[in-house]
């Protein structure tokens, strides 16, 4: 077994019970889900749910439930995972929102997060973010993920992409993140 063994054929396995293949999809993905979640919780959330307990835990449950996963191509996998974490992190937020905050307030410390408004904006600038990211192909899409959410480096990005060269991929990468661009200001001007 290799460490370049396809996704796919990953997937088979694990899906007809290949403990193994499922542990090394979990491996394989489990890095690249905690780089793209870090700093995703606010402080003010994390205190409840650790990033990296959470992307785990959101693995493990997913995991569970491979078979019900439809393989559509190249990166859908990650793109299914990354999805899944979302709604997870979501949730966070709305079951952190709902609770009290056990802290007193004084004038002696002053609060050096966001304020209300700047979280706001942000919440507003990542859901049109994603619904442009929704809008786009799907190889733009996967190429946006994978280079700046997930981080991926050019050369890790042409053999997810299945492009001849790293150079490719990095061109294919800024074509999406210009049509990322032209659909989020498209959107913000209605």
């Amino acid at each position: 077994m290799t460490d370049s063994e396809s996704t796919l054929n990953l997937l088979q396995r694990a899906r007809t019970g290949d403990q193994l293949a499922a542990d090394l999809l979990f491996a394989r993905y489990l890095p690249i889900l905690r780089r793209w979640a870090s700093g995703r919780l606010p402080r003010w959330a994390r205190d409840v749910s650790d990033t990296h307990d959470l992307v785990q835990e959101t693995l493990l449950q997913t995991f569970k439930k491979l078979d019900t996963f439809e393989y559509r191509g190249v990166g859908a996998l990650q793109a299914y995972l990354r999805q899944v974490l979302v709604n997870r992190i979501r949730l966070e937020f709305r079951k952190t929102a709902r609770r009290p905050d056990g802290t007193t307030l004084d004038d002696v410390h002053e609060d050096p997060g966001a304020s209300p408004l700047e979280l706001a904006i942000g919440v507003e600038a990542l859901d049109r973010y994603e619904r442009a990211l929704e809008r786009l192909r799907p190889t733009e899409r996967e190429a946006i993920i994978a280079r700046v959410e997930m981080g991926l480096s050019y050369e890790d990005l042409a053999e997810a992409l299945d492009k001849p060269t790293a150079e490719a991929a990095r061109k294919t990468a800024e074509r999406a993140l210009i049509r990322l661009a032209e659909e989020m200001n498209r959107e913000q001007s209605r």
